[in-house]
């Protein structure tokens, strides 16, 4: 059972080792939906592997067998895990149960304030509001809805075919919502810190999806490269809030030089195997949780009745 068990550990760690390279190979509009649900699952299937180790050692100690009136010695023979085993499962799973909590509760309140945010604005012309400051800025209030929010100062730091490549990438991240990928895999890492590489690996291929969107709208991928450079410089020193989702804050230089490469392609391989060894950890999971409910049965059967 503990081999089964560690089998979504042992994803873990390999996403640990290899997930940002693996992120970064497919076309990004396959790899962030992809390796969303690959970390979701990753993160799920580990906890409950744990779990069912730390329940097979609590259930051992008394007065729990006698209250499910379960055989101590057949659940300890049966499930062959040690004790210390089981504690330490038991710590990590309460550990990792605390920090998604928190980060669920992180992300309920940034979105919250993004959807104070978006009512605070009107736009002007659609989806774009103007707003008047010094500084440059231009994001995407990460709501369903938007809108996107471009300051004066980036409006006059690029040329008019600029500012069209720029909102075309903000544009991207509305239409593809591209904010809930980013808080399903924060909210996976934060379970299973193992996968913090993989989430900030998705961060980056969201980012390069909204690029390459722009480059096919516009159909010029050096004026995209361009304006996320001078974005870019006039955006130093400067980062966006949770709630927003900005062009310019995010690897620019390394964007750029991608930009002036022809467009990613995904091959077969690169798309089935990181769903194979996501299902491979949730069907490890799944069947530990079953020898779990097999071995409690025996145990409740072999339970020395007086």
């Amino acid at each position: 059972m503990i081999t089964l068990a560690a089998v979504p550990l042992l994803v873990s760690v390999l996403l640990c080792c290899f997930g940002a390279r693996v992120v970064a190979r497919p076309r990004p509009n396959v790899a962030v939906p992809m390796f969303s649900a690959v970390a979701l699952t990753v993160s799920l299937s580990t906890g409950l592997a744990l779990s069912v180790l730390a329940v097979l050692v609590c259930v051992q100690l008394e007065p729990l067998p006698s209250w499910g009136q379960w055989s101590p010695a057949t659940l300890r023979t049966g499930s062959g895990v040690p004790l210390a085993v089981g504690f330490a499962a038991l710590v990590v799973v309460v550990w990792c149960l605390a920090a998604g909590v928190v980060r669920a509760v992180r992300s309920w309140r940034t979105l919250r304030a993004a959807a104070r945010a978006a009512r605070r604005f009107t736009p002007v012309v659609g989806d774009v509001v103007v707003i008047d400051v010094d500084e440059p800025a231009a994001y995407t209030v990460a709501t369903p809805h938007g809108p996107i929010v471009v300051s004066g100062a980036m409006l006059a730091a690029l040329t008019a075919q600029e500012r069209r490549a720029l909102l075309a990438h903000e544009r991207s991240h509305l239409r593809h919502r591209h904010y809930r990928y980013l808080h399903a895999v924060r909210l996976a890492s934060a379970a299973n810190p193992l996968l913090t590489s993989t989430a900030d690996a998705v961060a980056r291929a969201v980012e390069r999806w909204a690029d390459e969107d722009a480059a096919a709208e516009v159909g010029d991928r050096t004026l995209v490269a361009r304006a996320l450079a001078r974005a870019g410089l006039a955006r130093a020193g400067r980062a966006a809030g949770g709630a927003m989702l900005a062009a310019a804050d995010a690897r620019v230089a390394e964007r750029a030089r991608m930009l002036l490469d022809p467009p990613p392609r995904s091959r077969l391989v690169e798309t089935l195997l990181p769903a194979a060894v996501a299902a491979a950890s949730a069907t490890a999971a799944v069947v530990v949780m079953l020898r779990l409910r097999d071995l409690v049965e025996v145990a409740e059967l072999l339970y020395p009745h007086r």
